[in-house]
């Protein structure tokens, strides 16, 4: 048994080494490296941490969790959705050590989670809510992008657009224009053709189309200095450069543990852990339905990856991550097959930190915006939004709700909205589906054969009712319940209720293969692996 076992965690080490795997994983990783840098700094800078602890978490992401994930094609990392959680945590905590012990925590929280099997709350999550979340981050990520592919200082509408009022809107677009980034647009343009037309070229697509995009990108930074179209500092990717080994251990920070005892670093990590494990599972669940082989991740190792990750970067000076659906749709689409494609970009990050930081700070941001436009596109395309219409109103509702609420909310109250919405079509067939009947008409009486669903739950208690009620005098009423393997109580009372006092409208009732109690068939739970 142990030497079958030995082989099968050899063939599936070897696996991630194959040839055919390399040429996707390795020029893939690179794609979601560039789309990551600028991602772990800015969240970094908007959670009011040091600009490092996103970097770190954006490497520990990368080789820790996914060493330890299932997922072949999810990329960890600081995420966006925590970014508010984490600037008032640690505001509210008084010290970013002591936020790095509430970080730790979080990890063992999530480990616990993991082991409980709390992961299979993932299985539940109804398939427009994901494509609704999917389509909504694809909208952010253009709605998002569009200045950094335009050259405008973000700056720039809050500071200049938002003070246009009335009249003042003619003025406030004649502005805008005027304040494009000429360089910014002729990379975006020429970047998006690239990612649009360099597949489609047989001879020469070897190098992956964002591989392309940033290589270009850099040579046309390179060619546009001393010009009057040159790009300004806030249009590069910005990394801190490191002189000497002793300079980057100084960047390292470390938890408080004497902090251990405090109330509100336990409910700090306690919400970290709950909302990282919400957005990790609705991540994984988005990326799993793009992935081009259908695989199932296991979402119980998952929640146990991301504990070890989150306790990992927390030790370090790390920010807390999740599973990000922006890198793991770029990864997906960069043409990324398993989970080696996220090793290796932990791994540029490190490396890019320690010996190319100044390279890597030549990279215009246009170019990654164009990345993540095409991304985007891909995720809220037309021909989705087509798709689910034509599934009907009980999944197109629940998908447009998901897509609004995200955008005018966030990532969680927009799932929030759309599982809501599902649970009430869910339970609205479930009223209207209880059971089927036919009317069979016998020398002038009349017979209504009634036969009930599989499963009959309280939700249905109305719907019994109501025929009830409105079954005609001197009828014959069979109720068949062979097919049932539960019957709930209420509507067993009810059923019963009904045949005796059916008499007094000259209704007799047979009743067919109905116990008088109901038990719910177990679960087993043995068969389960995540």
């Amino acid at each position: 048994m142990k030497n079958n076992q030995s082989n099968a965690s050899l063939f599936d080490i070897k696996k991630y080494f194959l040839k055919k795997n390399l040429k996707r994983d390795l020029p893939a990783s690179i794609v979601v490296f560039l789309v990551a840098l600028p991602l772990c700094l800015g969240i970094a800078l908007a959670s009011g941490a040091p600009l490092f602890a996103g970097l770190i978490a954006g490497i520990v992401g990368g080789i820790v969790v996914a060493t330890f994930s299932g997922s072949q094609l999810s990329v960890t990392g600081p995420a966006a959705g925590l970014t508010v959680i984490v600037l008032g945590s640690i505001a509210q905590l008084g010290s970013y050590q002591v936020f790095l012990l509430a970080v730790v925590l979080a990890g063992f929280f999530q480990l616990v989670l993991g082991a409980i099997k709390a992961g299979t709350i993932g299985n539940y999550f109804p398939s427009s809510v994901i494509e609704g979340m999917l389509a909504a981050i694809g909208l952010m990520l253009i709605i998002k992008q569009l200045p950094y592919a335009l050259g405008i200082d973000t700056k720039f509408f809050t500071d200049e657009l938002a003070a246009k009022e009335g009249s003042g809107i003619l003025s406030s677009l004649t502005s805008l224009i005027e304040n494009f980034g000429p360089a910014s647009v002729i990379v975006s343009l020429l970047s998006i053709g690239l990612l649009i037309f360099w597949p489609k070229m047989k001879k020469i697509n070897v190098i992956p189309a964002p591989l392309m995009v940033v290589i270009v990108g850099v040579a046309l930074n390179i060619a546009f200095q001393g010009t009057s179209i040159a790009f300004a500092a806030n249009q590069l990717v910005s990394i801190p450069v490191i002189n000497g080994w002793n300079e980057f251990t100084s960047l390292f920070q470390f938890p408080d543990f004497s902090a251990i005892n405090r109330a509100d670093v336990w409910v700090v990590a306690g919400t970290i852990a709950i909302v990282a494990s919400l957005e990790t599972l609705l991540s994984i669940e988005a990326v799993d339905k793009i992935d081009p082989i259908k695989r199932v991740s296991p979402t119980n190792r998952e929640l146990i990856a991301q504990g070890f990750g989150n306790m990992t970067s927390g030790l370090i000076g790390g920010l807390p991550m999740t599973s990000v659906i922006v890198r793991s749709s770029a990864n997906v689409n960069a043409g990324g097959r398993t989970k080696m494609s996220s090793i290796y970009h932990g791994a540029w990050l490190l490396l890019s930190l320690l010996f190319i930081p100044t390279l890597i700070n030549m990279v215009p941001l246009a170019c990654l915006a164009a990345i993540l436009l095409v991304t985007g596109y891909k995720l809220a395309r037309i021909s989705l939004f087509k798709h689910m219409y034509h599934k009907g109103w009980d999944q197109f509702v629940p998908f447009v709700v998901t897509v609004v609420a995200i955008l005018m909310t966030d990532l969680l109250k927009g799932v929030a909205f759309g599982v809501l919405i599902s649970i009430f079509y869910l339970l609205r067939i479930s009223m209207r589906n209880p059971f089927f009947y036919r009317i069979i008409e016998e020398k002038q009486q009349k017979q209504i054969r009634i036969k009930l669903a599989e499963e009959v739950t309280f939700l249905n208690k109305a719907a019994i009712q109501h025929m009830f009620n409105n079954i005609p005098a001197e009828t014959n009423v069979v109720i068949d319940g062979s097919a049932s393997k539960y019957i709930d109580p209420d509507v067993l009372e009810i059923i019963m209720n009904f045949k005796h006092n059916a008499y007094t409208k000259g209704i007799i009732v047979t009743l067919e293969e109905i116990k008088d109690t109901y038990v719910l068939p177990q679960l087993n739970t043995d068969i389960y692996t995540n």
